[in-house]
């Protein structure tokens, strides 16, 4: 098996669902910062050491890749594709309670930082919020799936509730924004 085809030197791609694309357009923009925000979340797996979130982390990048073969296919595919569902934003919020109970009530904006592992988080939770901005962007020229929109919304909150916990867990106090 080869790593390469060589089909995209002139600047386009395929997309899942069929056709081709520039690697310039709307929706490569999307699933390339669904890629970069997934490879940010591995980088976040690999140095939290509490089980719960490695694995809640992995089940989300599960979604992502998910979330990248929706946006690929058009919403009337030529072929069958998972498409996100609403319960995968309801779990998001599920467990962005149940770690914001963990982390505890905040009374100010935080600075991002904290343990390596908590501003990983927040690095991801900030690349997600971009995710967000080009899914909007290309939510305003193509019909892309109701739930990915809610979905990636829901996980940026997830990210930051879980960086609070992760400094809650480390015994480090969030450094309040006071203006």
């Amino acid at each position: 098996m080869k790593f390469y085809s060589g089909t995209g030197d002139k600047g386009e791609t395929s997309l899942y669902g069929g056709g081709r694309v520039s690697k310039n357009s709307l929706i490569m923009d999307a699933i390339g910062d669904i890629d970069e925000l997934n490879s940010a979340v591995g980088m976040a797996r690999s140095r939290i050491e509490d089980g719960d979130i490695r694995r809640l982390l992995e089940e989300l990048q599960e979604d992502l890749f998910e979330i990248g073969a929706d946006i690929a296919t058009p919403m009337k595919p030529k072929v069958a594709v998972k498409r996100l569902e609403e319960k995968s934003v309801k779990f998001l919020e599920f467990e962005t309670d149940k770690y914001g109970r963990e982390a505890g009530e905040l009374k100010h904006f935080v600075l991002p930082g904290g343990a390596p592992e908590a501003s990983l988080l927040h690095i991801a939770r900030s690349m997600c919020r971009r995710v967000e901005r080009n899914i909007v962007k290309l939510s305003e020229k193509e019909e892309i799936n109701p739930h990915v929109s809610s979905y990636v919304n829901r996980l940026s909150s997830l990210f930051f509730v879980l960086a609070l916990a992760v400094n809650k867990m480390k015994g480090i106090k969030e450094k309040e924004w006071m203006q």
